[in-house]
């Protein structure tokens, strides 16, 4: 077997937009290993729910770098992975939110995206950028139903600024391919069918990168 075409498939998406599950059921349909967004190992999650603005750099840096990492272990690796969120999102999505809302100084902030800049200029983008849309309600419908402590008070005020910035970041994507599905429409978790349409339009992609 040759070279591996495509290396990285990656799943975009705000809080609660069904990132997670759609990367265990991509990962079992094509036989691709999966880099999931570990929350339980981050050593700073919690002191950050507690105490925003405190420990957003260092929250922020640490996901940049475990982002960062994961995508060299892809490019440097042998197998097809799909990813659980993106190095982009850390940067478009939620360093700049927390800028905004006063939780980051404009001093950590820069520093911040000078080294964003740094590592983004020594890796490629993914080779598919799948972007899970999804509305407030859908969003909070599935936080509520996984029930994971340190998401319990996350306000709409919140998810919605979020919310904004992905369809700004999506709506000028122009690294690479990218898939939009709509949450709102599709329940791939419950519904095989629908989540066979997903693997349709997957498929085509990826036939479109060979």
């Amino acid at each position: 077997m040759g070279e591996l075409k495509v290396k990285h498939i990656a799943i975009a998406g705000n809080i609660g937009a069904g990132k997670t599950t759609l990367c265990t059921q991509l990962g079992r349909s094509f036989n691709w290993d999966v880099h999931y967004e570990s929350a339980d190992d981050n050593p700073y999650l919690i002191d950050f729910y507690n105490d925003m603005r405190r420990w957003s750099f260092n929250l922020q840096i640490y996901f940049l770098h475990s982002r960062y990492r994961q995508v060299l272990n892809i490019l440097n690796g042998d197998r097809t992975v799909v990813q659980d969120r993106t190095i982009y999102e850390d940067a478009y999505i939620f360093a700049p939110n927390l800028h905004d809302m006063g939780l980051l100084s404009t001093r950590d902030y820069e520093n911040y995206v000078e080294i964003f800049r740094t590592m983004t200029s020594q890796i490629r983008p993914p080779d598919l950028m799948i972007y899970l849309r999804a509305s407030i309600p859908t969003l909070v419908d599935h936080i509520q139903s996984r029930g994971r402590d340190y998401e319990g008070n996350i306000s709409l005020d919140y998810l919605r600024r979020l919310n904004e910035r992905y369809e700004e970041w999506i709506g000028t994507y122009k690294e690479g391919r990218l898939l939009v599905i709509n949450s709102d429409e599709v329940d791939f978790a419950k519904r095989p069918e629908d989540l066979g349409e997903i693997i349709d339009k997957v498929n085509g992609e990826l036939h479109g990168l060979f």
